[in-house]
């Protein structure tokens, strides 16, 4: 008997990937042989031969399938895939989502419900893993996988004589590292990134020039934000109102030197990577031969705050007796009150953490790196200008992320921390970038008037689509604004001043801190309904919101509701149904984050 597993997963910001790595780590020790892949990396079409599968999925946007996932999607949903022909598959489905969103594991729903039709056998009801349950994720994970291994190995027994691996017996590493006794002179990161024709993509970016990095909060305002622009000449980047920018920050240069020393590696020295699996390929964005400081700068996400599968395998490694037993219960499941309180609330960073344990830190072995931290993601920008007015150009608001938690060094969003950084006053610098569809899209109809409310940085995507639709002569333009205060953080102010005064825009502010009582963009909605009935019902506008995911877009709907029920004479059901038909059409839409 085959005892074959493959993992499947889709994944926009690792969460996924990395449940699908620890089941394919639980697989090994189950004496199976494993395959973890992305779906876009697996041959579709294989799956009709294939007899064991897990499917790990997220949701992102409006219900989307992640980036890696979309051409398995497509795919899988033609209507000339028979119905039984997925009849020899045995699977499960598990969806990692968060339920403050509108389309809670939709992606998740929506495949299990489709392998069922193409006549797959579900070995377990599909599993709907919660970011915003006590435990997170893990209050249905682990059940679902314990579950799951029963079924499995019932299924596929053990070969006679053989028994499971210990959990704290190390698995085999994916790589080898050989190091070079010669140093060879890298290739710099600008020339291997522009060795590429094509569009810019996650494998292949541009590496754009900043132009300018401005501060527009105060100095005195307790949030930096910064307006940026990067030159995107040459690069074939084409974009529209809505769309965003990809890029791939680096560690700070003290986290890297920090991390070399902890695990006494020589930042200059080189090595080349072997997989020890003939079906494991050397990640495309890492150069042969390697330099070790290049590794842990641009590649591995070392401050990050790590998940419970660094602790399991970190545990492995561990002698010091001390240290083991706290290891194995952060990595238990009856542990993860304690690992939240550890980890989770005060944003402890896997550097952090390596700190913490310096006995278990000098067993590890260079070979587990690749296992033990993972890639540095991509962040998701939205662009806020249009090439219509800015040629060869992208521009963004960034908010720079910086906090305190009781750990003595303030807490810094790596992103946000690496871009502001960034001095082109000092000598030219490079950014890798690239961009992709966003979720909002703006009408062609030139007579379609938008209303759009964006507080904070939300308002980015919408002064691309003002620069955008301005200077096509529509002038149908409602725009809400909200911040703190009219003098410390009231962003492109000028410019929305000059649509004003031009008779381009009806600008409607709220400023929460500038009077006793707190106003926000929810009331000064209630206060236009006649404006913006008169606006939906009779002329067809297109109303969208973006911004923070907390209770901003909830206020919004309902004061937008309300609108419905003074202006349009509706009942509270019947102005929800409105609301829904208008998201439904496209009418309605939002981009929020949390």
């Amino acid at each position: 008997m085959d005892r074959a597993l493959l993992v499947l997963y889709g994944s926009q910001t690792g969460t996924a990937q990395d449940t699908a790595e620890r089941i394919g780590r639980q697989a090994q020790r189950r004496r199976m042989k494993v395959r973890v892949e992305a779906f876009d990396s697996y041959n579709v079409a294989g799956l009709i031969a294939e007899s064991l599968v897990v499917f790990v999925c997220s949701t992102t946007g409006q219900g989307d399938p992640p980036d890696n996932m979309k051409n398995f999607w497509r795919f899988l949903f033609r209507k000339s895939l028979p119905a039984g022909s997925l009849c020899r598959l045995d699977c499960v489905v598990l969806g990692l989502g968060d339920s403050s969103y509108p389309k809670f594991n939709f992606v998740a729903k929506k495949l299990s419900k489709r392998l069922l039709q193409l006549g797959a056998n579900a070995l377990l009801p599909v599993g709907l893993a919660d970011d915003q349950h006590d435990l997170g994720p893990d209050a249905v994970t682990d059940p679902l996988l314990k579950a799951f291994w029963e079924k499995a190995l019932a299924l596929y027994p053990l070969p006679a004589g053989q028994s499971l691996m210990r959990e704290e017996e190390p698995l085999p590493p994916r790589y080898v590292f050989h190091f070079l006794d010669d140093i060879m002179e890298e290739s710099s990161s600008r020339s291997r990134i522009q060795e590429h024709s094509g569009p810019p993509s996650s494998a292949h970016p541009f590496l754009a020039r900043v132009v300018f990095n401005h501060r527009v909060t105060s100095p005195s305002h307790f949030q930096e934000v910064r307006h940026m622009e990067f030159d995107i000449s040459g690069s074939n980047i084409e974009f529209t109102a809505g769309d965003v920018v990809m890029m791939r920050p680096c560690n700070a240069p003290e986290d890297v030197d920090q991390f070399c020393q902890l695990l006494r590696l020589d930042p200059q020295s080189q090595f080349t990577l072997k997989p020890t699996d003939s079906s494991t390929a050397v990640p495309g964005r890492l150069p042969q031969p390697c330099s070790v400081r290049h590794l842990v700068e641009s590649f591995l996400d070392v401050s990050a705050v790590p998940r419970r599968s660094f602790f399991e395998l970190l545990a492995t490694f561990a002698t010091n007796e001390l240290e083991r037993e706290k290891l194995s219960e952060f990595s238990s499941a009856q542990g993860q009150d304690e690992l939240y309180a550890y980890c989770n609330r005060p944003r402890r960073t896997a550097l952090e953490v390596l700190a913490d344990f310096p006995h278990t830190t000098a067993e590890l072995k260079a070979d587990y790196l690749l296992d033990l931290f993972p890639e540095i993601q991509p962040r998701s920008f939205s662009i806020a200008s249009s090439l219509l007015v800015h040629p060869n150009r992208i521009q963004i608001l960034l908010a720079v992320v910086q906090y305190r938690t009781i750990m003595q060094r303030p807490r810094r969003g790596m992103c946000s921390s690496w871009l502001a950084s960034l001095d082109p006053s000092q000598g030219d610098v490079y950014v890798p970038l690239w961009v992709k569809k966003g979720s909002l899209k703006f009408p062609r109809d030139p007579d379609t008037p938008v209303i759009m409310v964006g507080p904070g940085t939300g308002v980015a995507p919408f002064r691309s689509a003002l620069q955008e639709r301005i200077s096509q002569g529509r002038t149908a333009n409602v725009l809400f604004f909200g911040c703190r205060s009219e003098s410390k953080d009231f962003y492109c102010r000028s410019e929305w001043e000059a649509m004003v005064k031009a008779g381009q825009l009806i600008l409607s502010t709220a400023f929460s801190r500038d009077q006793e009582d707190k106003i926000y963009v929810q009331q000064r909605v209630r206060e236009q309904a006649k404006l913006l009935w008169d606006l939906i019902a009779n002329k067809n506008a297109v109303f969208y919101i973006a911004g923070n995911a907390k209770q901003m877009p909830t206020g919004v709907c309902d004061a937008l509701k309300e609108v419905f029920q003074t202006e349009g004479g509706m009942s509270a059901s019947q102005a929800q149904e409105m609301l829904d038909a208008m998201e439904k059409s496209g009418r309605f839409q939002s981009e929020t984050w949390s």
